[in-house]
């Protein structure tokens, strides 16, 4: 059975976020809110629990799973490098709705999906995502829904899709205008911008000093 934690209330955020701790170390799965929709999470290095993910989502291995981190200096961890314009982009809109493919550590084992030696990195702008995140590391990350169904705006929503497949909900309240993060792919040089989404072309041109498109 799953349970529903109010992260609203003092009290039961903090009985929330230990019992999220608590599932996402014993390589269960808990929802979050993030400053995007409500998303999915697990221990970003147990292929197990991200096989979990993506079973309770009816997806494949072919669409990889994306990590959240809690702070900047956990990318340097996870990546071969952070080039410069990474780096900007970071200091630019992290915390927030931008997300960052580049490529791996080599040294990292885990298993994300067929990543093709790349990973997706993003710093949620959320209280209760981050609070999680700082107390068990990186986690895989996909928005709370059953592919093909609509992102989850609240824990409700999400629950109504995935049911007892997740061990702990984490209800922060609705997510507002559920607006996808913008995603950009710094792994061949010249970024590219597989999504955009709540960081605008615009933004990103400013900071880069490059003009961008997204891709079609």
């Amino acid at each position: 059975m799953s349970t529903v934690y109010d992260c609203t209330v003092p009290d039961s955020r903090e009985q929330g976020l230990a019992a999220a701790a608590n599932i996402v170390r014993a390589g269960g799965l808990a929802v979050l809110p993030t400053d995007t929709v409500y998303g999915i999470g697990a221990d970003a290095f147990d292929a197990n629990a991200v096989r979990a993910l993506l079973a309770a989502k009816g997806r494949g291995p072919d669409m990889p799973v994306p990590v959240l981190v809690g702070s900047w200096s956990t990318v340097d961890g996870l990546v071969m490098s952070v080039p410069q314009q990474a780096r900007a982009l970071i200091e630019a809109f992290w915390p927030g709705g931008l997300s960052l493919v580049l490529p791996q550590a080599p040294s990292l084992n885990w298993d994300l999906g067929e990543t093709r030696g790349t990973v997706n990195l993003r710093m949620p702008l959320h209280p209760v995502a981050l609070d999680l995140l700082r107390e068990v590391g990186p986690m895989a990350v996909s928005s709370a829904n059953r592919t093909g169904q609509p992102p989850a705006s609240s824990a409700a929503e999400a629950r109504e899709q995935l049911g007892d497949s997740v061990q702990v909900y984490l209800d922060g309240g609705p997510s507002g205008d559920p607006v996808a993060s913008t995603i950009v792919d710094l792994t061949q040089g010249a970024p590219r911008v597989l999504r955009e989404g709540a960081v605008s072309l615009a933004q990103l041109s400013e900071v880069l000093g490059v003009d961008l498109e997204a891709d079609r």
